[in-house]
């Protein structure tokens, strides 16, 4: 069973490979996973994955592969070359290209025998809201829309998916499967939103179903951010200490 720190990935979202790592070696013992996306690597290139897995950390590659098939099965290889835990591809690139990149990754697996991370596939960015959803062309609301592409994610042999805190209920009622993973961004301590539409606390997407939680201006932002995560990973605790309470109450009410 996985603890509340497992269950926090920090975005390392900075410029430069130094401060990532300074970063990482400061929280490497409060988080269980470091989140590398397209402005670190961009700065720093794969080289920084390739540290902090060396250094023993877990990292979700949050680069949002979405093109063609034959495109986005060629960086699952090399995703998977690199050691990542997780990386992420866009459920609107359509169905052969998931099923291309989860193809891929197996097939790298077992060829090189390297570990296989887990191919989860973004639904709709946290930033999207109502109006954002019009203007791109979708025609039903974010709920209707993530549903649809849960399912399609899960037909196409993908571990999970990309989703606000408030689709989670939503995903698990399409894709019935517990091993189908929900990654939730958009975590804020108390109302703060900045530029995420659709948010929620820690405690709440946990309690909510969230699997893990990628947390990132609120630790990057802190006077402190080892006790900014600290406090985050109290809030998951708490919530997994409710969810257990329930599931506890059920129980005896299921016997009784």
């Amino acid at each position: 069973m996985k603890t509340a720190k497992d269950k926090l990935i920090v975005a390392l979202d900075f410029d430069s490979a130094d401060r990532a790592l300074d970063l990482f070696d400061a929280l490497r013992d409060v988080a269980g996973m470091f989140k590398i996306g397209s402005q670190l690597f961009t700065a720093a290139g794969p080289d920084i994955v390739l540290q902090i897995v060396a250094k023993g950390g877990r990292v979700f590659l949050d680069l949002k592969f979405h093109d063609i098939p034959n495109t986005v099965a060629a960086a699952a290889i090399e995703a998977t070359r690199l050691g990542v835990s997780i990386f992420n591809v866009h459920a609107s690139g359509g169905t052969e290209m998931m099923t291309r990149a989860a193809e891929a990754v197996s097939e790298t697996g077992k060829r090189e025998g390297v570990p296989k991370p887990k191919v989860i596939a973004v639904t709709l960015l946290t930033s999207l809201d109502a109006a954002a959803l019009g203007q791109i062309g979708f025609s039903g609301d974010a709920r209707t829309v993530v549903a649809n592409l849960a399912r399609a994610a899960a037909a196409c042999g993908l571990d999970g998916v990309v989703a606000s805190s408030q689709e989670i209920q939503i995903i698990r009622d399409a894709v019935p499967n517990p091993e189908f993973k929900i990654v939730t961004p958009g975590i804020r301590p108390g109302v703060a939103t900045d530029d995420q539409r659709r948010v929620m606390t820690a405690g709440e997407a946990i309690r909510a179903g969230a699997d893990y939680l990628v947390v990132g201006r609120p630790i990057l932002n802190a006077i402190d951010p080892v006790a900014a995560a600290n406090s985050i990973v109290a809030e998951i605790e708490d919530g997994l200490r409710a969810d257990q309470a329930i599931a506890l109450r059920s129980a005896e009410q299921t016997s009784g």
